[in-house]
């Protein structure tokens, strides 16, 4: 694959993270330090690219010194209070950074942020080893020149001054320091500049998928990924799916929350029937019939189409539930569960169990006003649900990962990070 550059110089804040939260947060509590009004909305987007100290005295009418106060009080709450990751991957920046550095493409950040603040934010999100070079201002730096910092990203390219360089940012800064280095410049539209064309780009690119085709010619594939979140009633799997979409979401991963029964129209309907406290005479048979009727619909209608535009699906239950519950817990075979579930066309690509006891887990519904019919369905039938999830989690490793239940909120949805973010990185890379 012949690439019309060697060298990649990429800005942080707006190209390839989406920092704003975390930013605007810090300028807040830098100014009510100060006693000082903040700017609206509008205005406080533009403190989003240039540099901190500058934004504080265009905007908010500063003096350098109150500027440089104001900035190290936005450090305060940016850096030691953790507002840098207040922060996410702008979709698509992971598997184009990827496909680069596989391909040969030297790589580098030029950022107007500090190191104190730019190598933690790359490590939270697995993109520092990427990177050949970082070129930022000193702490002490009042002032960013961003030609000075792609000239310092660049002193050690091998093929030095021969190099075919392009610079990627989304304020017009950004591209006219890159034309004063003398690069090439992409305008990142996604990112936070309002008139950054208006500084002549070489081009411009609406969505980092749109420079992957820019690039090299063709369009990113976008592979879908599908997870499953299992368990008994009370084990927490709601709480934790979304927190997983978060963390998943933060490292650029688009996400679809759905559940079962549920996901669709048809599907919530069927939930209603399935899941209401008055039909106790249901017979087991069609309650599973209902739940793979339902099933069926859901994944034609939502989660088939999610895979197909590249999102990573979380689904709060599926097939599994229904060979624990209905085929062991009812005593229905699980073999039979499996069979009228074929129609819903797959199994998950991942299936998260959090693992608790029968006993907990029905201590923990029965906490709650009203738990619904399935919840009310005794100890043995729960003990035996218990157990046809722990023999499924057995028997497909590859699938399965247990965590347990009995940690803390934050114990098991770090467990679950690890275990997910490395397999869903590695089934989406180009």
């Amino acid at each position: 694959m012949h690439l019309p550059y060697d060298t990649i110089v990429f800005d942080l804040d707006g190209t390839l993270t989406d920092s704003r939260p975390g930013i605007e947060s810090g300028i807040r509590y830098a100014l009510e330090q100060l006693n000082r009004p903040c700017p609206d909305p509008d205005t406080l987007r533009l403190f989003l690219g240039p540099p901190l100290a500058e934004s504080f005295m265009i905007h908010c009418g500063l003096s350098e010194e109150e500027a440089r106060i104001a900035t190290e009080h936005y450090r305060k709450r940016y850096v030691d209070g953790g507002g840098m990751f207040e922060n996410a991957v702008f979709p698509g920046i992971r598997p184009l950074l990827k496909r680069l550095k596989r391909d040969g493409v030297r790589l580098c950040v030029a950022t107007g942020k500090p190191m104190n603040g730019t190598e933690p934010i790359l490590k939270q999100f697995g993109l520092y080893g990427l990177f050949n070079a970082i070129a930022c201002p000193g702490l002490n730096d009042m002032h960013a020149d961003k030609a000075a910092l792609i000239r310092r990203c660049l002193a050690d390219d091998p093929k030095g001054s021969s190099a075919r360089v392009l610079m990627v940012g989304d304020i017009d800064g950004d591209i006219l320091g890159g034309q004063r280095a003398g690069t090439d410049t992409c305008a990142a539209l996604w990112g936070y500049g309002t008139d950054v064309e208006s500084a002549h780009p070489t081009f411009a690119c609406r969505t980092p998928f749109d420079l992957y085709e820019r690039l090299y010619g063709e369009k990113l594939e976008r592979r879908g990924y599908f997870i499953s979140l299992e368990g008994l009633d009370g084990c927490g799997k709601t709480t934790q799916q979304r927190l997983l979409a978060s963390t998943l979401q933060q490292n650029g991963y688009e996400t679809l929350l759905t559940r079962e029964p549920g996901g669709c129209p048809i599907a919530e309907a069927v939930r209603g029937i399935l899941l209401t406290k008055e039909d106790t005479h249901m017979r087991d048979e069609t309650e599973a019939l209902l739940f793979a009727a339902a099933r069926a619909q859901h994944v034609h209608d939502t989660i088939a189409p999610a895979i197909a535009e590249g999102k990573v699906v979380l689904c709060d239950r599926f097939v599994d539930s229904s060979i624990a519950y209905q085929g062991a817990g009812r005593g229905l075979g699980e073999d039979w569960i499996r069979q009228i579930n074929r129609a819903a066309g797959r199994l998950p690509d991942l299936t998260i169990y959090v693992r608790l006891s029968a006993q907990e887990a029905i201590r923990r519904r029965f906490r709650e006003d009203s738990p619904d019919r399935i919840e009310q369905s005794g100890a043995a039938f729960f003990e035996r649900t218990e157990k046809a999830f722990d023999r499924l989690a057995a028997q497909e490793t590859d699938r399965f990962v247990t965590v347990d239940g009995n940690g803390s909120i934050e114990e098991i949805a770090g467990a679950i990070a690890r275990a997910v973010l490395p397999r869903v990185e590695a089934a989406l890379a180009p």
